[in-house]
C-alpha cells in the first residue's frame, strides 16, 4: 500500500504526524519550543517580513501595467472555467473566510479600545487608526502574497504544462535540481507551510464557534467542546471532499457568500449606516495615503510599538505566507483561462474592497457601541467579540446562529479546498488526487488543528504560523524570480505587437 504513496506524501506526512504526536504527549515542551522560536523569528526577522511581503505586492503590481499582462494563464483562446461571480466567490471563500468573521470586530476594537497602533486607546484618533491599520492587514498585502504563489502557479501549470507543485515553478531559477532531491525538499516545506496554515485557520474557525454557542447558550468553551465541534466539522467536509472539487466546494463557496451578504446586510441596515459608510471612506483614503510608510513600520526607537507589529502585522504576514501555498494553489485551480493582468486587478483589488467594507460594517459597528458607551465589546473574550455586537441588535439570535452557520460553511470550504491542494501537492501535481489521500489528510489537517489548541489555544495557533511561514518565504522569493524571468523571455519571443488588444496572443 505505502508503495502508492510519493516520497513527498510520505516524509510530510510522516513529520505532521510526529507533530501531532508530540503535541498530545508533551504538550508543555512543545509549547515552549514554539513560543521561543517564535520570539526569536519576530525579534529578530520582522523587519524581512515586511519587505519580503512588499516586495511580493510589488511584483504583482508590475503585471497590471506592463505588455506581457495580456498572457494568458493558459492556451491562447482557452476560456475560464468559472464564470466571473464564481470565480471571485470561491477565491474569497477559501482566501478569507473564517479569518473575516473571526476578526471582523474582533481586531478593529481591539485596536480602538485595548492596544492601539499608535499608543492611543478610546480617542478619536484611535477609530481612524483602528481601520487603516485593519485594512493594511486584510489589504493588497495579504492578497499580493496570495496572488504571487497563485499566478506563479497558474502560468507554469495551465500555459507551459508543468506540473501543479511549488518545486516546478523554479525550474527557471534551479534548473534540473527542481525535478531531484531539492525539488522535493520545497514540496516538502510547502506542504508542512500548508497543513499548519490550514490547522490554525481550523483551529481559529473552532474557537470561534465554541464562543458564539458558549454566549448564545451557555455552553462551556473549552478544549472538549472544541474536539466535538472540529469532529462534526471534519464528518462533514469529508463528506464535501468526496463530492469533488466541481460540485462540494462550488456550491458551499456560493453558499457562503450568501451567508454573508445576509449577515452583512443585517448589521449594514440595522447598525450605524451613515457611521459605517463615512468610517469606510475616510479609512479608504488614509490608507491609500499611508501604505508606505506603514509597510515598512518597525519603530527601531519604540520598544512597545515594536512589540506591537510583532503580534499584529508580523503575525498576519506569516499568517498569509503560510496560508499561500493551499489559497495559491488553489486560486490558480479556479482561474485559468484568465490574463495575468485580469488575474492581477481582480484578486488584489476585489477581496480587498470587500473586506474592507466588511470590517467597515462590523468593526465600525463594534467601535461605535463602545465609543458611544452602549456596550464594552472590548471586554469579552476575542471569539465572541461578534456575537456581542450582534446582541445589541434586533434579530440578534438569529444573526448570531447566522454567524455560526457561516463560519462551520467556511470552515468545511476550507478544509474541503485543503485536503484537495495537500492531494495535488503530494501526488505529482497532476490530476486529481485519490479518496484515500484526501481522506488521510482531512484527519491530519483536523489533528493538527486539535493537538495546537491542546497545547496552548490561540497563542499557540499564531506562535506555530510563523515558525512555518519564514522557510516558505525564501521559495516565495525564489518563485517570483523564476516568474518574472519566464514571463519576460516569452513576451520577447513573443514580440510586443503580437500581443493583441483582447489579451489573447495572435494566431
Amino acid at each position: 500500500m505505502l508503495k502508492k504513496f510519493t516520497p513527498v506524501f510520505k516524509i510530510s506526512a510522516g513529520i505532521m504526524l510526529v507533530l501531532v504526536v508530540i503535541g498530545v504527549v508533551w504538550p508543555d515542551g512543545l509549547e515552549r519550543i514554539t513560543t521561543n522560536v517564535q520570539a526569536f523569528i519576530a525579534s529578530k526577522l520582522g523587519w524581512y517580513y515586511l519587505i519580503v511581503t512588499t516586495i511580493f505586492v510589488l511584483v504583482a503590481l508590475v503585471f497590471l501595467f506592463t505588455p506581457v499582462g495580456k498572457i494568458k494563464l493558459g492556451k491562447p483562446g482557452e476560456k475560464p472555467e468559472f464564470s466571473r461571480p464564481t470565480w471571485i466567490a470561491m477565491l474569497f471563500s477559501a482566501g478569507m473566510g473564517i479569518g473575516l468573521v473571526f476578526w471582523g470586530t474582533a481586531e478593529p476594537i481591539s485596536h480602538y479600545a485595548v492596544s492601539s497602533p499608535t499608543g492611543e486607546t478610546g480617542t478619536d484618533q484611535a477609530i481612524k487608526d483602528a481601520m487603516r491599520f485593519t485594512y493594511f492587514h486584510w489589504g493588497i498585502h495579504a492578497w499580493g502574497i496570495y496572488g504571487i504563489v497563485a499566478l506563479v502557479l497558474a502560468y507554469f501549470n495551465y500555459r507551459h504544462d508543468k506540473p501543479g507543485l511549488i518545486s516546478a515553478t523554479l525550474e527557471p531559477v534551479i534548473g534540473d535540481k527542481a525535478n531531484g532531491t531539492t525539488g522535493k525538499v520545497i514540496d516538502i516545506f510547502s506542504v508542512i507551510a500548508t497543513v499548519i496554515g490550514v490547522a490554525t485557520t481550523l483551529g481559529f474557525g473552532a474557537v470561534q464557534i465554541n464562543g458564539g454557542l458558549a454566549y448564545l447558550f451557555d455552553i462551556p468553551s473549552n478544549f472538549f467542546m472544541q474536539l466535538i465541534i472540529i469532529i462534526i466539522v471534519t464528518v462533514l467536509f469529508m463528506i464535501s471532499a468526496w463530492t469533488g472539487l466541481g460540485k462540494g466546494i462550488k456550491i458551499l463557496s456560493n453558499a457562503n457568500m450568501g451567508l454573508a451578504a445576509l449577515l452583512f446586510l443585517l448589521i449594514f441596515s440595522l447598525g450605524p449606516t451613515m457611521f459605517i459608510l463615512n468610517m469606510f471612506t475616510n479609512s479608504i483614503g488614509t490608507y491609500i495615503q499611508q501604505l508606505p510608510a506603514m509597510s515598512f513600520r518597525i519603530a527601531p526607537l519604540n520598544e512597545e510599538t515594536r512589540e506591537w507589529i510583532k503580534s499584529w502585522t508580523i503575525f498576519y504576514w506569516a499568517w498569509w505566507i503560510a496560508w499561500s501555498p493551499f489559497v495559491g494553489i488553489f486560486i490558480a485551480r479556479v482561474s485559468k483561462g484568465r490574463s495575468i493582468r485580469e488575474f492581477v486587478f481582480t484578486v488584489l483589488l476585489v477581496p480587498s474592497v470587500i473586506g474592507f467594507l466588511w470590517f467597515a460594517t462590523f468593526g465600525g459597528t463594534a467601535i461605535h457601541l463602545e465609543h458611544t458607551g452602549v456596550d464594552t465589546i472590548s471586554k469579552l473574550a476575542t471569539e465572541e467579540s461578534l456575537f456581542g455586537v450582534l446582541a445589541n441588535y434586533p434579530l440578534g439570535i438569529v444573526a448570531s446562529i447566522v454567524a455560526i452557520t457561516l463560519i462551520s460553511t467556511f470552515f468545511i470550504t476550507s478544509a474541503d479546498s485543503g485536503t484537495f491542494v495537500l492531494g495535488l501537492m503530494t501526488t505529482g501535481g497532476t490530476g486529481d488526487p485519490s479518496q484515500t489521500i484526501k481522506l488521510t489528510w482531512g484527519v491530519l489537517l483536523s489533528a493538527t488543528a486539535l493537538a495546537l489548541l491542546y497545547t496552548g489555544g490561540l497563542q499557540a495557533l499564531q506562535n506555530t504560523m510563523i515558525i512555518a511561514a519564514f522557510p516558505f518565504s525564501v521559495i516565495m522569493l525564489l518563485m517570483s524570480m523564476s516568474f518574472v524571468k519566464s514571463v519576460y523571455q516569452e513576451g520577447k519571443k513573443l514580440g510586443i505587437s503580437k500581443i493583441n488588444q483582447s489579451g489573447e496572443e495572435s494566431e
